[in-house]
């Protein structure tokens, strides 16, 4: 018996578990796939939104704003990549000029720091390469850009090293009420709990739907995108914004934290809650609008498409609740765009509507006594100076091979990734820890190495190595009667 199961590995349930790591208390978090991080927290726009476009006096607002403030020290705490760029919403003409004013007073009601109106001489100083057609924008300096997969499995790694237990490939297909809480049914066995956390992102619904009847529904939409060469990084400086519509906060172009420029998303009604494809009509949409902003983009640079699914609802605003009718189940549910601006403060809010359905929460004497309990560090080679890499090496001669030229992560960082507190155990579990196999060649100089380093790591065959997801082989078996082995 655990105190609280959390249900769902994505940055939500991970901000869950990071604010319970405090406490004393006995914590799970179960997560379907092999990994944390496989769902929409895998595949977005990586943006830290500064809060002026949800609806004043929302839920949402309130979130977005303070997990925006949060966003910083809890990067700066976790070792997460982070760049506070602030954002521009730009407008073209007489009618997206209201619209940014209209967002201004938005932003406003709801409290986001330094906004303001600036016009077509100001933001062309600050953006130079923004189409001259431009009229105006809305700046936010409180915007900024991170790694959403590096944040989720810090706060996982912290989570754990806490007495916090990730389970993965845990689908929970059953809940069943008990007399002292809960048993979660999984395909690999039961788990009994106090108290249950339901994060499950685009399967919220359905885990909902297990302990009360339905009365709300997530309408899955896909979003496509560009990922540019780390040449077209430079092309600008902070997050831009078309001018939203009725359907979406329009396509954006920025930095990615780790240097690419990244362009999108679309916004499409899909059936499927893992349709992930990406579409001919999709992309060039994506792209017409981009060189609207910035006709200099070179798109002929992308490295990489791809595509992520987001846990929109039938309703305004975000649903964090304790569960009406239902004793001790709380959950987070339709935590669509701005979720992951809004993770850190969703974290503490779920604790809150825990203790107030009856959960204890007393801090561990642990984190008490050593403050840094609640942090991480980890290395990052491509972001050391000389004298720092020189003393790494002589500590360690693996971080003196470097396996990823691309984004020349060492083979020391590698073997750190396969034996952290969340270890990877797949080439994009590496990728997602490490950059490895994010750059130019999409891991085409890299992934053999990194194929070998898991076989001997992991002591397993080739054949048994995976891409990513479970069917997703590398190898099928020795050719021309050679060796078994990498």
């Amino acid at each position: 018996m655990v105190d609280v199961a959390i249900i769902g590995g994505g940055v939500i349930g991970a901000s869950v578990a990071y604010a319970l790591c405090r406490y004393d208390l006995s914590v799970i978090l179960l997560e379907k796939e092999n990994d944390v991080a496989l769902g929409a927290t895998r595949a977005n726009s990586g943006i830290v939104h500064a809060g002026y476009d949800p609806p004043p006096g929302s839920l949402m607002a309130r979130l977005n704003v303070d997990g925006n403030a949060k966003m910083p020290a809890l990067c700066r705490d976790l070792d997460v990549l982070f760049e506070p760029c602030g954002s521009l919403v730009v407008a073209f003409g007489p009618k997206e000029d209201a619209v940014i004013r209209t967002l201004y007073e938005r932003g406003v009601k709801n409290g986001v720091p330094g906004l303001s109106v600036v016009d077509r001489p100001g933001v062309l100083s600050m953006e130079p390469n923004l189409s001259p057609e431009v009229t105006g924008a809305l700046w936010a300096p409180s915007a900024g850009i991170v790694n959403p997969w590096d944040l989720c499995i810090a706060m996982c790694e912290v989570f754990i090293r806490n007495g916090g237990e990730v389970r993965i490939s845990s689908e929970v297909t059953q809940t069943e009420s008990s007399d002292d809480g809960w048993i979660l049914h999984l395909p690999n066995g039961r788990v009994r709990a106090r108290y249950v956390v339901n994060t499950a992102g685009l399967y919220s619904d359905e885990v909902h739907a297990q302990v009360s009847p339905p009365d709300f529904r997530i309408l899955p939409a896909r979003g496509q995108y560009f990922l540019l060469d780390k040449r077209e990084g430079e092309r600008v400086h902070r997050v831009l914004f078309s001018c939203p519509s009725e359907d979406t906060k329009g396509v954006l172009i920025t930095r990615t934290a780790h240097g690419n420029l990244i362009v999108g998303p679309t916004k499409e009604s899909v059936p499927d809650k893992e349709d992930t494809a990406t579409t001919a009509e999709g992309l060039a949409e994506i792209r017409k609008k981009a060189l609207r902003m910035v006709d200099s983009i070179r798109f002929r640079d992308n490295i990489a498409n791809f595509s992520g699914i987001r846990a929109n609802t039938d309703r305004d605003d975000f649903i964090i609740r304790a569960v009406p009718g239902v004793n001790h189940y709380v959950e987070a549910a339709g935590i669509k765009s701005p979720g992951l601006a809004s993770a850190p403060a969703i974290g503490e809010y779920v604790v809150d509507r825990l203790r107030e359905i009856g959960l204890s929460t007393v801090q561990k004497q642990s984190v008490t006594d050593h403050p840094d309990a609640l942090t991480r560090r980890v290395v990052r080679f491509n972001r050391m100076t000389d004298e720092q890499r020189a003393a790494l090496v002589v500590s360690d001669p693996a971080y003196g091979r470097v396996v990823c030229r691309c984004e020349t992560v060492t083979e020391g960082e590698v073997l750190d990734a396969i034996r952290s507190p969340l270890p990877a155990r797949t080439l994009d579990a590496i990728k997602r820890r490490t950059a490895a196999g994010l750059g130019r060649c999409q891991g085409g100089f890299c992934g053999p190495r990194i194929a070998a380093l898991l076989a001997e790591e992991l002591r397993i065959p080739p054949t048994e190595m995976i891409k990513d997801r479970p069917g997703s082989y590398i190898f099928t078996g020795p050719t021309k009667g050679g060796p078994d082995e990498i």
